[in-house]
């Protein structure tokens, strides 16, 4: 029997384990709405913009695992998907997204609501296909989660000509047949080995752990690694919750805003085991000053990773659990080492940098400091929730405040530094996981971007909490303008225009809540996380504080400007080389 496209898509997403998909409607794609208003098996999540589709899409697949998908119509619906595209392909978030197209006789027309959308993605996805021919679509369906899921993870966008979801045919489920597709799983035992005897030979290594190792799920072998060598670990923004950040073993986050004792480690290495990383610039400030006296080990399954920013003396291409499994294995088979004896003198070195250095602010009884904020979600939570943030100050603080120890209870936008990530992706988590506590951490300027999605909240049922750091500017903008801009707020200031935030979650008939004062931070949390709604928490924080450690552009990672607790804020810079 013969059915059509837009069945095909229906039938596929079933075969394919899809339960949920985040979307909006249009005129090319109503065939395919029509038939999801009576499916049973999925449930589409409408959002209220396509955007916050694909972030809320993008939550629910670093939260899960499981590769999110989103549907949205021709023209500004496609176009709309394309920030929320870039974002999953900078950090390795597997997607597939689906975009109605106007009819095959039309495309190049200029036609109503027609945009070139295979072409404008074509950087910022791992693959896409226009399909032309309804017998392909199921292949081209098949195949599109399996370029998602495999390999490095990433978006693909599948564009869908009305005509062809309208066509009929036969429908076949084939087998994946991509000769050009082949992903490296199995690292080089030679290099493994190489890598091995190098860990052997020296006495100050440090383990980068980035986010390929969560995306792998080899949370377990970085840990069995750090421990039976006796070597810390630090983690990227993207690897934080790869390894427990309450270990003694953690040196937490690297790079701009990491932390001292991570930064000095880095740099007085003799060995670096880089796993599922890319070095990017955040993380290793000045490239030609970074980690001078070190050998690099880097394991990633993306080959054109390795190399690409920092010189790498042994490079092993494969997946990160299977190299890690293998590295493990030669290290306490054919290295016969007294761990505890070699990294003796190098972790007493790190225990000074951290008691030289502790992760620190300075705390006020008068006005609420915004890592205090952090750090009370944290206390309450003792660890055990999702959380997501926005980009910015709010991002930082809570990679510096909040310890991570399970993988995907981070989500975060790290590579394209999206704006406006943090709430759907909250609420794709939290439609993923209906009774964990999920909370996006966020920045007044920042949760405005996808404001809307409060609707998709609150219709979904979906007990989301927001936490808005509230300093009346975009934070970390402002921040740059005081230390290199000699203070000239150019459009950073939003006092004039910053909305109320309780208001707004009551008109949304959600809860809003605000805290002015330290004392009330507790009870307004406390409130929050009893109340089964979304919620807005509107935390009055300190205008004047700043991210501190702080490398400044150009400069090595170990060249950090600090807050010294003696000085007032606006005064307390210090560079320690």
């Amino acid at each position: 029997m013969k059915i059509s496209g837009a069945e095909i898509i229906v039938e596929c997403l079933k075969r394919e384990g899809v339960r949920h998909i985040f979307g909006y409607p249009g005129g090319v794609v109503l065939n395919i709405f029509d038939l999801l208003y009576d499916e049973k098996d999925l449930q589409l999540i409408l959002t209220r913009h396509e955007q916050g589709a694909v972030h809320a899409a993008d939550g629910y697949a670093r939260a899960t695992g499981r590769p999110g998908v989103v549907l949205v119509t021709s023209g500004p619906g496609a176009t709309n998907t394309v920030t929320g595209i870039a974002t999953a392909s900078m950090d390795s978030v597997p997607l597939v997204v689906f975009s109605g197209q106007v009819p095959t006789l039309l495309i190049g027309n200029d036609a109503f609501q027609e945009a070139d959308i295979v072409g404008i993605t074509r950087p910022c996805t791992k693959y896409n296909y226009l399909a032309k021919d309804v017998k392909d679509l199921s292949r081209i369906i098949k195949e599109a989660f399996h370029i998602a899921t495999t390999g490095r993870p990433g978006p693909v966008l599948i564009d869908l000509p009305k005509d062809v979801t309208g066509s009929k045919t036969e429908f076949t489920w084939p087998e994946i047949d991509i000769r050009s597709y082949n992903p490296t799983y199995e690292g080089n035992k030679w290099m493994i080995t190489q890598a091995a005897h190098l860990i052997a030979k020296s006495k100050k290594s440090v383990i980068i752990s980035g986010g390929g190792v969560i995306i792998s799920g080899a949370s377990k072998e970085i840990r069995e690694l750090a421990e039976h060598t006796d070597i810390p670990v630090t983690m990227t923004l993207m690897g934080l919750g790869s390894f427990p950040g309450t270990h003694h073993l953690s040196l937490g986050m690297p790079g701009m805003h990491g932390t001292y004792y991570a930064n000095k480690a880095i740099q007085e290495s003799d060995l670096i085991i880089a796993v599922g990383m890319r070095f990017d610039d955040r993380v290793t400030g000045k490239v030609d000053a970074f980690a001078p006296h070190a050998k690099i080990v880097h394991i990633d399954i993306d080959p054109t990773s390795i190399r690409k920013n920092v010189r790498v003396d042994v490079p092993i291409v494969g997946d990160v659990k299977r190299v890690l499994t293998v590295l493990n294995k030669v290290l306490k088979e054919e290295v016969k080492e007294q761990w505890e004896e070699v990294r003796r003198a190098w972790l007493k070195q790190i225990d000074a940098w951290k008691a030289e250095r502790p992760m620190t602010y300075t705390y006020s009884n008068e006005v609420i400091k915004p890592q205090f904020v952090v750090e009370k979600i944290y206390e309450i939570t003792k660890g055990d929730a999702i959380i997501t943030t926005e980009v910015g100050q709010n991002q930082m603080w809570t990679a510096q405040f909040y310890k991570f120890d399970k993988p995907r209870t981070l989500l975060s936008s790290g590579g394209l530094g999206t704006m406006g990530y943090g709430f759907p992706a909250a609420i794709g988590a939290q439609l993923a996981f209906p009774n964990k506590l999920v909370i996006d951490i966020a920045g007044d300027g920042s949760i405005q971007m996808n404001i809307q999605e409060l609707a998709t909240a609150v219709i979904n049922k979906l007990p989301v909490k927001v936490a808005i750091l509230n300093n009346r500017y975009l934070g970390m903008v402002r921040q740059w303008q005081e230390l290199f801009y000699q203070e000239r707020y150019s459009h950073t200031k939003l006092d004039e225009s910053v909305p109320d935030f309780v208001k707004i979650a009551e008109a949304y008939n959600a809860v809003g809540l605000r805290a002015t004062k330290p004392s009330e931070v507790e009870p307004v949390l406390k409130e929050a996380f009893k109340t089964k709604k979304p919620v807005f928490m509107d935390f009055i924080v300190d205008w004047k504080e700043k991210v501190y450690p702080m490398v400044p552009p150009g400069a090595p990672i170990d060249q950090m400007m600090f807050e010294e607790p003696e000085k007032k804020p606006e005064k307390k810079l210090k560079v320690v080389k």
